[in-house]
């Protein structure tokens, strides 16, 4: 198939339709400093855009080598097929109406399909799609605004919002935007292709992906690995939540596990970088143009004010920063620039001695960088330019510049609010190397979001495939039998018809016992679930309550440190997601949970519980015995293996509570969904 490169990066272009936007992609490619030749087609018009007009594709001069189609959904079809047989590179179908209308238009699937076989080896993008401006070789198959300059370099955004790419492209925060593609409803080109093509590109130094779902995990992880590969970071704002994965509501892992879960964990996994917000985006690209990425998330700040400090540090906290203690070189150095009336601290408030002192000022910051931090930041707010010159202010500009020069080390200037960082003094930053961060949360979040990107794991995704079309659940007895059967351990159990026979049974068993009535997913809700029953009258009496007719009767467990819960969830979009959290009571009082997806290794499940807020209990707290994590550790694998192995029935399957005890585990309720066979 025909390379995307060549749609991207064309020679010549052909404009087929004589509407508006036709018009306009006309205009916008000649403002865009495109200067091959331009072949607009209509069989009435006399020109387009002001561009004399070809009456069909065979009356051209030559193959283009893209095109833009904005015709009818039907004549769209036929156009690309002639495109594709003359030998056109590309094609951005604008027209709407294809699977994303399916759901009123009944043949807009099919239509899509027809598409498809049209342009044969020919690239396309959408249909539904707006194209793409590339401002490096000032290109703009694009029939509407958008705000992007030429650039000899710079980052690329991918999305699947044709409106939030051009209000990106508006942005005035000094971000080097060399490309946006619209990848509309994906039906040959997907988004991770369309990010493999540009990554390919020299010329770009990252990329972000605006993301409403994914569909194709294999060409994602294939993006990822080619990322890691050209050193070209990827981060990601994903929006949305998928009802197939929420559809699973028996269990606490469906809740904790959906949409959002899965999909940082995909992206943790492949070593893309995520953000919550189109500013966080813009930010965190501007630190991966100028860094490929951060080593890690400890930096050094230094800012005119103890209030700055106070905030970045108190910001910092709570998104993961670390703000590591000036070492002896950094204090020295300080010292000698500051005089003895400044307390030296990292957040550090370097006062105003200095202010308007350009050898101090670059002293100072040059020594702040002597320290090992992924990330060096001067806080610096731009008064109002019509109000206030700033001399002094670009003086503390030309200082942080020297410094970071002087170091070799990545430098940021940060402004507590967005609109306090002039887009002048952004670009200008930009160009000298040093990030300009607008608002300082934003900031924050994109500092976090850069670190220790690009570090894609090896091993494949388990993939979902296609989910049962009936699954059932079954009950607790059979899924603590295969568990046990997959190496998980589990409490000595019978099964009893009536509360009699439950009352005969425990004592077979031995008390204390547990009592639970089968059939019923959230027990404790049910009434269905009695702890600690010291005889068998007290087991009688409590089957009695029990809205069930049958029950399973189980040792009492003992000697807890610490409950779990470990989840497994088929998500489509994402694969199979294992999540870890607290369990028994404590899931739904403490929201709290870790992701990640299957395979994960022993490491990964390990940092994993270090990241839960009840760790301290299972590395024993305040003198308390500690869990054996060892054999924590070996039943979350066990279940992983169960799960590999029944990748193509298993929906759901969900421990709960885990009990984690000083010699060992037991998995003390259990419930699975499984598929039909097919």
């Amino acid at each position: 198939m025909e390379s995307l490169l060549r749609l991207f990066s064309p020679q010549a272009i052909t404009v087929v339709g004589g509407g508006a936007w036709c018009e306009a992609v006309v205009q916008r490619c000649i403002a865009s400093g495109f200067t091959g030749p331009i072949w607009p087609v209509h069989p009435n018009k006399p020109a387009i855009g002001g561009v004399p007009a070809f009456p069909s594709l065979a009356a051209l001069p030559g193959v283009p080598d893209a095109a833009f189609v904005g015709v009818n959904r039907e004549l769209s079809i036929e156009v690309c097929a002639e495109l594709s047989a003359m030998g056109c590179g590309g094609a951005v179908c604008f027209a709407a109406g294809f699977r994303e209308a399916s759901a009123e238009l009944s043949d807009g699937a099919e239509l899509q399909q027809r598409l498809v076989e049209a342009a044969g080896d020919m690239r396309i993008l959408g249909p539904n799609c707006y194209g793409f401006v590339n401002m490096l070789d000032g290109v703009s198959l694009w029939p509407d605004v958008h705000g992007l300059s030429p650039v000899e370099r710079g980052v690329a955004v991918v999305g699947q919002s044709s409106n939030v790419l051009i209000n990106l492209t508006m942005q005035r925060r000094g971000l080097p935007l060399a490309c946006v593609v619209a990848a509309g409803n994906q039906a040959q080109s997907s988004m991770a292709e369309i990010g493999m093509a540009l990554l390919d590109d020299p010329r770009i130094t990252a990329l972000g992906l605006h993301i409403e779902g994914l569909t194709d995990l294999p060409a994602f992880e294939a993006l990822a690995r080619l990322a890691a590969r050209r050193g070209k970071p990827v981060v990601a704002l994903k929006v949305g939540r998928s009802e197939q994965a929420m559809a699973a509501a028996i269990s606490h892992t469906a809740s904790l596990a959906g949409s959002d879960a899965g999909a940082r964990a995909l992206f943790e996994r492949l070593g893309i970088a995520q953000v919550d917000s189109p500013a966080e985006l813009i930010e965190t690209l501007k630190i991966l143009h100028v860094t490929r990425g951060l080593s890690d998330a400890r930096i050094v700040s230094a800012s005119c004010s103890g209030g700055e400090a106070s905030i970045i540090a108190d910001l910092g906290k709570i998104i993961g920063i670390e703000f590591p203690a000036l070492n002896q070189s950094q204090r020295d150095g300080l010292r000698a620039a500051l005089g003895p009336k400044v307390a030296l601290a990292n957040p550090l408030d370097y006062n105003t001695y200095i202010w308007g002192d350009a050898a101090a000022l670059t002293a100072t910051f040059t020594a702040l960088m002597a320290g090992e931090q992924g990330l060096g930041c001067v806080v610096l707010d731009y008064p109002r330019p019509e109000s206030f010159e700033a001399p002094s202010w670009d003086m503390a500009v030309d200082a942080v510049i020297a410094a970071s020069r002087a170091s070799g080390k990545p430098m940021a200037i940060i402004s507590l609010l967005a609109e306090n960082m002039p887009e002048a003094v952004a670009r200008r930053l930009m160009e000298a190397g040093v990030i300009p961060l607008c608002g300082m949360w934003d900031a924050v979040r994109a500092i976090r979001a850069a670190a220790g990107i690009g570090k894609a794991a090896s091993a494949p995704i388990l993939l979902p495939g296609v989910p049962a079309a009936k699954a059932r659940m079954i009950g607790e007895a059979e899924a603590k039998g295969l568990l046990s059967a997959a190496g998980v351990p589990v409490p000595r159990a019978l099964r009893a018809g009536c509360a009699d026979e439950a009352a005969e049974l425990a004592t077979k068993i031995g008390f204390p016992v547990v009592l639970k009535g089968e059939g019923i997913a959230h027990k404790t809700e049910a009434g269905a679930v009695a702890l600690n029953l010291s005889d068998a009258e007290a087991v009688r009496i409590a089957a009695l309550a029990m809205p069930t007719s049958s029950f399973l009767v189980e040792e009492m467990v003992t000697g807890a440190v610490a409950e779990l819960l470990i989840g497994v969830l088929r998500d489509p979009a994402h694969g199979f997601v294992l999540t870890l959290g607290p369990g028994g009571v404590l899931t739904e009082l403490i929201h709290d949970s870790a992701s990640m997806l299957i395979p994960a290794s022993r490491e990964d499940v390990r940092s994993a519980l270090d990241r839960l807020r009840i760790a301290p209990m299972l590395r024993g707290y305040r003198g308390k015995p500690a869990a054996a994590l060892d054999t924590v550790v070996d039943a979350v694998m066990a279940v992983q293996d169960y799960v590999v192995a029944h990748a193509a029935h298993l929906e759901e399957l969900e421990i709960n509570p885990l009990i984690c005890t000083t010699a060992g585990v037991i998995a003390a309720d259990a419930l699975f969904r499984i598929g039909e066979q097919q």
